[in-house]
């Protein structure tokens, strides 16, 4: 792939580094920094954003040269060549209406709307795409149609605007489309349904079908120089061949073990499930080291966001997969994002949680701007998310029948419902263990740097434990909480100063905190300093010094008059 969180790139595709033999003809891609681009023949180089091998498609980001304005580009380029199709047509129609009768009309118009667009719209005449059979007597009188049955590829930025039904709601809002995401058929003659057929039960295609063939520049294979050296490599890719279907079929029957021991509570979904889900991926809303997520909708009309764990994350037998559908799988809580479903197959892992319309905190918290009036009671808010957080790990600590660590507490993976209510998520990192027992054994450093527990990452330290957790949850709070920026000009004096020790020694010295605390106002202030102290008692660099959840629920509860604070926290 060309980078985190773009697309696995394998037969019959190959990038451009790659020898030709790789990929069949007329599938060669491109890297452009992070981003995987696409050659096409006539609309030039598209941005791919996601490939499904198992159905033969690839859904790209057109170019600057496909547009609506003038209309003329709109079917001016044709998306079908010899390897490449659209998946799918469809017809509409170009309507202007005058702006004030659309305004003042009420007339219901049957035909799906696409809102005005707004470059060819102006100022007097309100321009739609109309889509749907109908009567060109049906239509409003003051409207006239500029152009007729055009045929173009389905967008699916089309399906994401505002689409009515009700004539009269058509003076809402102009429209302007700026990504022309869409999904394309390939085909290669001899290859494609073979390598269907292949990614079907779970295997990778491949130029042989199960390894790329290396060849020289004649075209023949580069092999032994004798008889016996030709007989040996046979054997030996063999061996190879056999072993490695071996440990793929145990690991496949592992891994269905798990499932049926972890899953069998929830909904499991094919990937063509998902698809239908998601609408082809057409609403992305955000990705990472782990994939994408998506935002879908089941039968029953509940939005749920899904997320695509990329191929390279799902090796050694899918665990951060499995991990997430072994621990809140089987578990609900109020404060913990909840597991709906799951889809398995092969190599294709996808989670489907609950959608939360906020996003996660990690916005909230960045997105700090003096001019943000919105957030003047962040601070009420903050209390309330960091008490929902702290309920939610107290909950995975103390409250299930086995004891779960999550390892990767940090705003990004706290999630906010429409009331701003948190839900921890993301638990590929999470480790489950008895509840008798405190310390637990880990082979690499987890989690996010800034929120890592110092035992996590150096035994030094102490014993990894429930209580890395509650390190994590304490530099949460000082994120929440505190503004970095605007002791720039203090910390400047000294580059390696650490940020949560310069705010210890003012709390310990009685100094003001305001110019650490963004949007402070004296109302404010109590709370503001009450999550500091807990913060200090939880990042406690010793982890016996550091209270348990249901010890930092109760202190979040409190009054701040009586709250101690720590002894300074850091290692000297």
């Amino acid at each position: 792939m060309c980078g985190v969180g773009s697309p696995e790139i394998r037969y019959p595709f190959r990038l451009s580094t790659q020898p030709s033999y790789c990929g069949a003809p007329g599938m060669e891609l491109f890297c452009s920094g992070n981003e995987t681009l696409l050659e096409h023949q006539n609309a030039g180089r598209c941005k791919v954003l996601f490939v499904d091998y198992v159905n033969s498609e690839i859904t790209v980001e057109l170019g600057d040269a496909f547009s609506l304005c003038p209309i003329n580009n709109l079917t001016s380029i044709n998306l079908t060549t010899e390897n490449f199709r659209p998946y799918r047509m469809i017809e509409m129609d170009i309507l202007s209406c005058p702006k004030d009768k659309v305004n003042q009309s009420d007339i219901v118009f049957s035909n799906t709307i696409f809102a005005p667009l707004s470059c060819l719209s102006n100022s007097t005449q309100l321009t739609y795409m109309v889509f749907g059979i109908y009567e060109i007597s049906s239509l409003p009188s003051f409207c006239v149609v500029l152009y007729n049955n055009l045929s173009i590829p389905d967008i699916d930025e089309l399906h994401n605007g505002w689409i009515f039904d009700d004539y009269s709601d058509l003076w809402k809002g102009m429209v302007r489309l700026k990504h022309f995401n869409v999904t394309l058929i390939y085909y290669v003659p001899g290859v494609t349904d073979e390598c269907k057929i292949c990614e079907a039960e779970g295997k990778q295609c491949a130029a042989t079908k199960s390894f790329c063939t290396h060849k020289s520049r004649n075209g023949k294979l580069i092999g032994a120089t004798s008889a016996t050296g030709l007989v040996v490599l046979v054997l030996l890719i063999t061996l190879l061949w056999y072993v490695s279907r071996k440990c793929s079929h145990h690991d496949y029957s592992q891994h269905e073990k798990l499932l049926a021991k972890y899953g069998n509570k929830l909904t499991r979904y094919s990937f063509l499930e998902i698809k239908k889900i998601t609408k082809r991926f057409r609403d992305k809303l955000g990705q990472g080291g782990y994939g994408s997520v998506f935002k879908g909708e089941l039968l029953n009309g509940i939005h749920v966001a899904v997320k695509i764990l990329e191929r390279s994350n799902t090796d050694s037998n899918g665990k951060d997969f499995i991990n997430e559908v072994a621990t809140i799988g089987t578990i609900h809580h109020f404060n913990v994002v909840r597991l709906l479903g799951f889809c398995s197959e092969g190599s294709r892992h996808a989670l489907i949680y609950e959608f939360m319309p906020n996003g996660s905190l990690d916005k909230y918290i960045s997105n700090k701007t003096e001019n943000n009036a919105s957030r003047a009671l962040h601070m009420e808010t903050f209390l309330k998310i960091a008490t929902g957080v702290a309920n939610g790990i107290k909950y995975l600590h103390e409250g299930c029948n086995h004891r779960i660590l999550h390892f990767d507490i940090k705003p990004h993976n706290i999630l906010l419902d429409h009331n701003l209510n948190p839900k921890i998520s993301d638990f590929g990192l999470a480790k489950l263990c008895s509840d008798d027992k405190s310390n637990v054994t880990i082979t690499a450093a987890k989690g996010t740097i800034g929120y890592m527990a110092p035992e996590v990452y150096s035994r030094n330290f102490g014993t990894v434990s429930y209580k890395s957790d509650v390190y994590s949850f304490g530099m949460l709070i000082l994120k929440m909480v505190l503004d970095e920026k605007n002791l720039q000009p203090n910390l400047q004096t000294d580059r390696e100063v650490y940020f949560p020790e310069f705010i210890y020694e003012k709390l310990a010295r009685g100094e003001d905190l305001d110019s650490a605390i963004a949007f402070i106002s004296t109302t404010e202030a109590d709370i503001a300093k009450k999550l500091i102290i807990v913060a200090f008692w939880c990042i406690q660099w010793n982890p016996v010094e550091r209270p348990h959840m249901t010890r930092v629920v109760q202190m979040l509860a409190s009054d701040l008059q009586n709250l101690e604070i720590p002894l300074k926290p850091f290692a000297s």
